[in-house]
């Protein structure tokens, strides 16, 4: 798991460690330390004797947001911080890893389940790592690519017309039992009861070919579609149009990453930029942009609670993941005769929700500081589900809890619509 994050580092060049484009993504260097960081805090400071820290002002640099823990590095100043050198990093991870090796030879049940929660913490990092970079280099004018090395963007063709896929009401189980068999995270739990309509969801998330649709038909410019926050959201980001008072660059206005060349859609991809392709999924939209998409098609987004009881009753196929190497959302394959269940459920883009982020009835948070992991989070951000091609396979399940908020598209953000039956 420590080594896969290394990998992911291998195409930077040293001036790519230390770039922070935004407050909201980390530079490179600050991810590969704060995933130390947590190993050394968590698990090293406090079982063994006589554990010498790497440096004594990481503890503050490379805190995230643990309070319990001591006070963070303001999240906006980290691309400030020229010194420690990315070696000097890599020397700390190598510290760290060094003394974990024999902590991991004793047997202590509290161990492992740290263990496993910083390995699964990691696998976070490694996503954000990616998303983050993709913004660094996205946001470049010069639009370099990461690797070079990536598949080229599939031949374009038509995307088959999405069905729906009906579920009967009725009270079902979500969540996930703290006691099973693999790993959850707090905020999974605990497994209770819900009261589900009867819904249908779509069997695949929406295309590029669609929400082009959407904002040929005036989609950014119809205040009718959209949330209240969402317009002024929208009115803030773009400069007013004093005719109609809609956005007036917002004919140029579209998901994150898409540009105009020569009057043709374009996006950055991190092999570099490329042609639109019209049936793969659409990704970094905002919860506005999707729930305006979903009013404009006479549809709604699906509560968390019904994307996982879809998700559990058994689904079409593996999404594509981290592992699959392609670093962008492929498009759904055909549906096979006769099919009926969603596809693409797993991988390729994280599917907006309606449901806000909140505590699951009974929820308990992890005792101490680790406490702060999740549960401190449980306000003003909405819930997706499914992960990305960001995602490292096998880290989600259907009863995954992902949480942003509303406006924000900078992750590999998709849509997946369902309504009432």
């Amino acid at each position: 798991m420590r080594a896969a994050t290394e990998a992911l580092c291998a195409p930077l060049a040293v001036e790519d460690y230390g770039v922070q484009p935004m407050a909201d993504a980390s530079p490179a260097k600050w991810h590969l330390a704060h995933t130390s960081w947590f190993f050394e805090t968590f698990l090293l400071k406090p079982w063994v004797d006589g554990y010498q820290p790497f440096h004594p002002q990481f503890e503050h640099l490379f805190n995230s947001y643990y309070q319990g823990v001591g006070r963070p590095y303001p999240r906006d100043r980290r691309g400030s911080l020229s010194r420690p050198t990315v070696d000097e990093v890599f020397s700390y991870r190598r510290h760290v890893d060094a003394a974990m090796a024999g902590l991991l030879e004793r047997d202590a049940a509290e161990i492992a389940q740290r263990l496993v929660l910083g390995l699964n913490h990691e696998q976070q990092h490694q996503e954000l790592l990616l998303t983050d970079l993709k913004v660094t280099f996205g946001t470049n004018p010069l639009l370099p690519a990461y690797r070079r090395d990536l598949p080229p963007p599939e031949p374009a063709r038509s995307a088959e017309p999405a069905g729906f896929v009906s579920y009967a009401g009725g009270v079902r189980e979500v969540g996930a039992d703290a006691g099973g068999a693999g790993f959850c995270f707090d905020n999974e739990t605990p497994r209770h009861d819900v009261l589900i309509r009867p819904f249908a969801l779509a069997d695949r998330v929406v295309t590029n070919a669609e929400f082009l649709a959407f904002i040929d038909d005036g989609g950014y410019r119809r205040p009718e579609l959209w949330l209240s926050d969402g317009w002024s959201a929208l009115a803030a980001m773009l400069p007013l149009n004093s005719r109609d008072g809609a956005p007036a660059a917002a004919l140029q206005a579209g998901p994150m990453y898409w540009f105009r060349d020569g009057g043709a859609w374009h996006e950055y991809r991190l092999g570099g930029p490329a042609p639109l392709q019209p049936d793969a999924p659409v990704c970094h939209v905002s919860f506005y942009e999707a729930d305006a998409f979903a009013r404009w098609r006479g549809c709604r987004l699906p509560t968390e609670q019904e994307w996982e009881v879809a998700a559990a009753a058994g689904v079409a196929g593996a999404g594509h993941f981290v592992d699959a190497g392609r670093l962008h959302p492929a498009a759904a394959g055909r549906r096979a005769d006769g099919e009926a269940r969603p596809r693409q459920m797993f991988g390729d883009v994280w599917e907006w929700t309606a449901s806000p982020y909140v505590p699951y009835p009974g929820f308990r948070p992890l005792a101490g500081t680790l406490g702060e992991y999740n549960g401190k989070f449980m306000s003003n951000q909405l819930v997706l589900r499914g992960g990305s091609c960001f995602t490292p396979a096998g880290h989600v399940r259907p009863s995954y809890r992902n949480f942003f908020y509303p406006g924000d598209r900078w992750q590999c953000t998709g849509i997946r619509l369902a309504h009432d039956v």
